[in-house]
Protein backbone atom coordinates (compact mmCIF):
# COMPACT_ATOMS: atom_id res chain seq x y z
CA UNK A 1 0.00 0.00 0.00
CA UNK A 2 2.74 2.44 1.04
CA UNK A 3 6.45 1.78 1.24
CA UNK A 4 9.01 4.52 1.74
CA UNK A 5 12.42 4.47 3.36
CA UNK A 6 10.87 5.79 6.58
CA UNK A 7 7.42 4.12 6.75
CA UNK A 8 5.60 1.06 5.39
CA UNK A 9 1.84 0.48 5.33
CA UNK A 10 0.11 -2.72 4.28
CA UNK A 11 -3.36 -4.24 4.42
CA UNK A 12 -3.54 -7.47 6.41
CA UNK A 13 -7.09 -8.75 6.71
CA UNK A 14 -9.19 -6.08 8.44
CA UNK A 15 -6.11 -4.09 9.48
CA UNK A 16 -3.93 -1.46 7.93
CA UNK A 17 -0.57 -1.91 9.65
CA UNK A 18 1.58 1.21 9.54
CA UNK A 19 5.16 0.57 10.58
CA UNK A 20 7.58 3.38 11.39
CA UNK A 21 10.92 2.28 10.00
CA UNK A 22 13.91 4.32 11.01
CA UNK A 23 15.19 1.74 13.52
CA UNK A 24 18.73 3.12 13.44
CA UNK A 25 17.41 6.25 15.25
CA UNK A 26 14.71 4.42 17.25
CA UNK A 27 12.08 5.48 14.67
CA UNK A 28 12.48 9.17 15.46
CA UNK A 29 10.33 11.32 13.19
CA UNK A 30 11.68 13.39 10.37
CA UNK A 31 9.62 15.46 7.92
CA UNK A 32 9.31 12.64 5.42
CA UNK A 33 7.96 10.23 8.04
CA UNK A 34 5.46 12.79 9.37
CA UNK A 35 4.09 13.40 5.90
CA UNK A 36 4.08 9.68 5.01
CA UNK A 37 2.13 8.85 8.19
CA UNK A 38 -0.60 11.32 7.33
CA UNK A 39 -0.87 9.98 3.78
CA UNK A 40 -1.00 6.37 5.00
CA UNK A 41 -3.77 7.11 7.52
CA UNK A 42 -5.82 9.00 4.92
CA UNK A 43 -5.46 6.09 2.49
CA UNK A 44 -6.51 3.59 5.16
CA UNK A 45 -9.58 5.64 6.04
CA UNK A 46 -10.62 5.66 2.37
CA UNK A 47 -10.05 1.91 1.91
CA UNK A 48 -13.20 -0.17 2.53
CA UNK A 49 -11.10 -3.23 3.35
CA UNK A 50 -9.75 -1.53 6.47
CA UNK A 51 -11.73 -1.75 9.71
CA UNK A 52 -8.95 -0.41 11.95
CA UNK A 53 -5.50 1.15 11.71
CA UNK A 54 -2.55 0.00 13.80
CA UNK A 55 0.68 1.96 14.19
CA UNK A 56 3.85 0.26 15.40
CA UNK A 57 7.62 0.56 15.09
CA UNK A 58 10.39 -1.42 13.42
CA UNK A 59 13.17 -2.81 15.58
CA UNK A 60 13.36 -2.26 19.33
CA UNK A 61 11.49 1.08 19.59
CA UNK A 62 8.00 2.36 18.95
CA UNK A 63 9.16 5.94 18.40
CA UNK A 64 11.76 8.07 20.18
CA UNK A 65 10.02 11.31 19.21
CA UNK A 66 11.14 14.06 16.89
CA UNK A 67 14.58 13.66 15.35
CA UNK A 68 17.14 15.54 17.45
CA UNK A 69 18.28 17.58 14.43
CA UNK A 70 14.74 18.96 14.05
CA UNK A 71 14.57 19.75 17.76
CA UNK A 72 17.86 21.61 17.56
CA UNK A 73 16.63 23.60 14.58
CA UNK A 74 13.38 24.45 16.37
CA UNK A 75 15.34 25.59 19.44
CA UNK A 76 17.57 27.80 17.28
CA UNK A 77 14.55 29.30 15.56
CA UNK A 78 12.96 29.92 18.96
CA UNK A 79 16.09 31.66 20.21
CA UNK A 80 16.08 33.91 17.16
CA UNK A 81 12.40 34.72 17.51
CA UNK A 82 11.13 32.15 15.04
CA UNK A 83 9.17 30.20 17.64
CA UNK A 84 9.70 26.57 18.58
CA UNK A 85 6.11 25.35 18.74
CA UNK A 86 4.75 23.63 15.64
CA UNK A 87 7.49 25.13 13.51
CA UNK A 88 7.86 22.26 11.08
CA UNK A 89 5.89 23.99 8.35
CA UNK A 90 3.37 21.15 7.92
CA UNK A 91 -0.27 22.18 7.36
CA UNK A 92 -2.50 21.11 10.25
CA UNK A 93 -6.17 22.06 9.87
CA UNK A 94 -6.83 20.42 13.27
CA UNK A 95 -4.50 22.91 15.01
CA UNK A 96 -0.80 22.83 15.91
CA UNK A 97 -0.76 19.54 17.84
CA UNK A 98 1.08 16.68 16.14
CA UNK A 99 -1.11 13.70 15.22
CA UNK A 100 -4.40 15.37 16.23
CA UNK A 101 -5.76 14.19 12.87
CA UNK A 102 -5.92 10.69 14.37
CA UNK A 103 -8.72 11.86 16.68
CA UNK A 104 -10.77 12.74 13.58
CA UNK A 105 -10.16 9.48 11.69
CA UNK A 106 -13.53 7.65 11.64
CA UNK A 107 -11.87 4.26 12.13
CA UNK A 108 -10.22 2.89 15.28
CA UNK A 109 -6.54 3.79 15.55
CA UNK A 110 -4.50 1.46 17.77
CA UNK A 111 -0.91 2.08 18.85
CA UNK A 112 0.96 -1.23 19.11
CA UNK A 113 3.72 -0.01 21.41
CA UNK A 114 6.58 -2.44 20.85
CA UNK A 115 9.34 -0.51 22.64
CA UNK A 116 10.23 2.93 23.96
CA UNK A 117 7.65 5.64 23.20
CA UNK A 118 9.20 9.00 24.10
CA UNK A 119 8.36 12.63 23.48
CA UNK A 120 6.63 12.82 20.11
CA UNK A 121 6.36 9.03 20.15
CA UNK A 122 4.48 9.31 23.44
CA UNK A 123 2.22 11.93 21.82
CA UNK A 124 1.57 9.60 18.88
CA UNK A 125 0.55 6.79 21.19
CA UNK A 126 -1.74 9.03 23.24
CA UNK A 127 -3.42 10.47 20.12
CA UNK A 128 -4.29 6.89 19.16
CA UNK A 129 -7.62 5.57 20.43
CA UNK A 130 -6.17 2.51 22.16
CA UNK A 131 -2.72 1.37 23.22
CA UNK A 132 -1.68 -2.28 23.12
CA UNK A 133 1.72 -2.55 24.79
CA UNK A 134 4.48 -5.15 24.81
CA UNK A 135 5.56 -6.20 28.30
CA UNK A 136 9.08 -4.84 27.72
CA UNK A 137 7.95 -1.47 26.28
CA UNK A 138 7.90 1.87 28.11
CA UNK A 139 6.67 5.45 27.98
CA UNK A 140 8.28 8.77 28.85
CA UNK A 141 7.05 12.29 28.16
CA UNK A 142 10.64 13.69 27.94
CA UNK A 143 9.60 17.36 27.57
CA UNK A 144 10.81 18.68 30.93
CA UNK A 145 14.21 16.98 30.54
CA UNK A 146 14.73 18.96 27.35
CA UNK A 147 13.80 22.25 29.02
CA UNK A 148 10.42 22.19 27.26
CA UNK A 149 6.80 22.39 28.37
CA UNK A 150 3.89 19.99 27.82
CA UNK A 151 3.40 20.11 24.07
CA UNK A 152 0.98 18.98 21.36
CA UNK A 153 -2.11 18.96 23.53
CA UNK A 154 -0.71 16.76 26.29
CA UNK A 155 -1.61 19.29 29.01
CA UNK A 156 -5.24 18.91 27.85
CA UNK A 157 -5.29 15.21 27.04
CA UNK A 158 -3.41 13.60 29.92
CA UNK A 159 -5.45 15.06 32.82
CA UNK A 160 -8.64 13.86 31.13
CA UNK A 161 -7.27 10.37 30.63
CA UNK A 162 -5.31 9.90 33.85
CA UNK A 163 -6.36 12.62 36.32
CA UNK A 164 -4.56 15.82 37.27
CA UNK A 165 -1.94 14.54 39.70
CA UNK A 166 -0.89 11.60 37.54
CA UNK A 167 -0.60 13.87 34.52
CA UNK A 168 1.55 16.32 36.47
CA UNK A 169 3.76 13.50 37.72
CA UNK A 170 4.47 12.22 34.21
CA UNK A 171 4.92 15.69 32.69
CA UNK A 172 7.07 17.06 35.54
CA UNK A 173 9.37 14.09 36.08
CA UNK A 174 9.62 12.76 32.51
CA UNK A 175 10.41 9.45 34.21
CA UNK A 176 10.29 6.12 32.45
CA UNK A 177 7.00 4.26 32.91
CA UNK A 178 7.19 0.51 32.36
CA UNK A 179 4.39 -1.59 30.94
CA UNK A 180 2.92 -2.80 34.24
CA UNK A 181 2.67 0.73 35.61
CA UNK A 182 1.33 1.99 32.29
CA UNK A 183 -1.53 -0.50 32.50
CA UNK A 184 -2.23 0.46 36.11
CA UNK A 185 -2.27 4.19 35.29
CA UNK A 186 -4.45 3.79 32.21
CA UNK A 187 -1.77 4.69 29.68
CA UNK A 188 -1.99 1.16 28.23
CA UNK A 189 -5.18 -0.79 27.52
CA UNK A 190 -3.68 -4.26 26.95
CA UNK A 191 -0.33 -5.86 27.81
CA UNK A 192 1.06 -8.71 25.73
CA UNK A 193 4.20 -10.76 25.31
CA UNK A 194 6.50 -8.91 22.89
CA UNK A 195 6.14 -11.53 20.16
CA UNK A 196 2.33 -11.59 20.47
CA UNK A 197 1.64 -7.85 20.19
CA UNK A 198 0.26 -7.67 16.66
CA UNK A 199 -1.56 -10.99 17.03
CA UNK A 200 -3.43 -9.57 20.02
CA UNK A 201 -4.39 -6.49 18.01
CA UNK A 202 -5.61 -8.69 15.15
CA UNK A 203 -7.78 -10.78 17.46
CA UNK A 204 -9.34 -7.67 18.96
CA UNK A 205 -10.06 -6.07 15.58
CA UNK A 206 -11.30 -9.30 13.95
CA UNK A 207 -13.85 -9.74 16.73
CA UNK A 208 -15.13 -6.18 16.30
CA UNK A 209 -15.19 -6.42 12.51
CA UNK A 210 -17.39 -9.51 12.74
CA UNK A 211 -19.91 -8.07 15.17
CA UNK A 212 -19.91 -4.25 15.16
CA UNK A 213 -21.21 -1.69 12.65
CA UNK A 214 -18.46 0.54 11.17
CA UNK A 215 -20.87 3.48 11.22
CA UNK A 216 -21.51 2.93 14.95
CA UNK A 217 -17.75 2.83 15.60
CA UNK A 218 -17.20 6.11 13.75
CA UNK A 219 -20.12 7.86 15.45
CA UNK A 220 -19.16 6.70 18.95
CA UNK A 221 -15.59 7.88 18.41
CA UNK A 222 -16.85 11.30 17.35
CA UNK A 223 -19.21 11.43 20.35
CA UNK A 224 -16.50 10.63 22.87
CA UNK A 225 -13.99 13.21 21.62
CA UNK A 226 -16.56 15.94 20.89
CA UNK A 227 -18.30 15.52 24.24
CA UNK A 228 -15.10 16.02 26.25
CA UNK A 229 -15.53 19.73 25.56
CA UNK A 230 -19.29 19.87 26.28
CA UNK A 231 -21.35 19.87 29.43
CA UNK A 232 -23.60 16.94 30.27
CA UNK A 233 -26.81 18.49 28.97
CA UNK A 234 -25.30 19.44 25.61
CA UNK A 235 -23.68 16.01 25.22
CA UNK A 236 -26.93 14.23 26.11
CA UNK A 237 -28.90 16.31 23.61
CA UNK A 238 -26.34 15.63 20.88
CA UNK A 239 -26.43 11.91 21.63
CA UNK A 240 -30.21 11.86 21.38
CA UNK A 241 -30.04 13.38 17.89
CA UNK A 242 -27.41 10.86 16.85
CA UNK A 243 -29.50 7.99 18.24
CA UNK A 244 -32.48 9.07 16.15
CA UNK A 245 -30.25 9.06 13.08
CA UNK A 246 -28.97 5.60 14.02
CA UNK A 247 -32.48 4.19 14.46
CA UNK A 248 -33.40 5.42 10.98
CA UNK A 249 -30.33 3.80 9.39
CA UNK A 250 -30.44 0.31 7.80
CA UNK A 251 -27.72 -0.87 10.20
CA UNK A 252 -30.19 -0.70 13.09
CA UNK A 253 -32.67 -2.97 11.33
CA UNK A 254 -29.87 -5.36 10.38
CA UNK A 255 -28.62 -5.43 13.96
CA UNK A 256 -32.06 -6.37 15.23
CA UNK A 257 -32.66 -8.99 12.52
CA UNK A 258 -29.30 -10.67 13.01
CA UNK A 259 -29.96 -10.93 16.75
CA UNK A 260 -33.41 -12.45 16.24
CA UNK A 261 -32.15 -14.81 13.52
CA UNK A 262 -29.06 -15.73 15.56
CA UNK A 263 -26.60 -15.04 12.76
CA UNK A 264 -23.65 -12.70 12.23
CA UNK A 265 -24.71 -9.18 11.19
CA UNK A 266 -24.00 -7.79 7.72
CA UNK A 267 -23.49 -4.09 8.32
CA UNK A 268 -22.78 -1.57 5.58
CA UNK A 269 -19.18 -0.48 4.91
CA UNK A 270 -18.27 2.90 6.34
CA UNK A 271 -17.73 4.45 2.92
CA UNK A 272 -21.41 3.95 2.10
CA UNK A 273 -22.70 5.70 5.20
CA UNK A 274 -20.32 8.21 6.75
CA UNK A 275 -21.87 9.50 10.03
Amino acid sequence: MTDTKTLAASIEGNLCIIRLQRPEVLNAFDYEMLEALRRAVDAAVADERVFAIVITGAGRAFCAGIDVSLLQRAANEGASGGGAGAGDGLPRPEGPALFAFLLHAPKPVIAAVNGIAAGGGFVLSMMSDLRFMAADASFTTVFSRRGLVAEHGMSWLLPRQLGTSRALDLLWSSRRVGADEALRLGLADRLTAPDALLDEVRRYVDDMAATVAPRAIATIKRQVYDHWAQDFLAASAASERLMQDALAHPDAAEGARSFIERRPPHFRPLGENQP
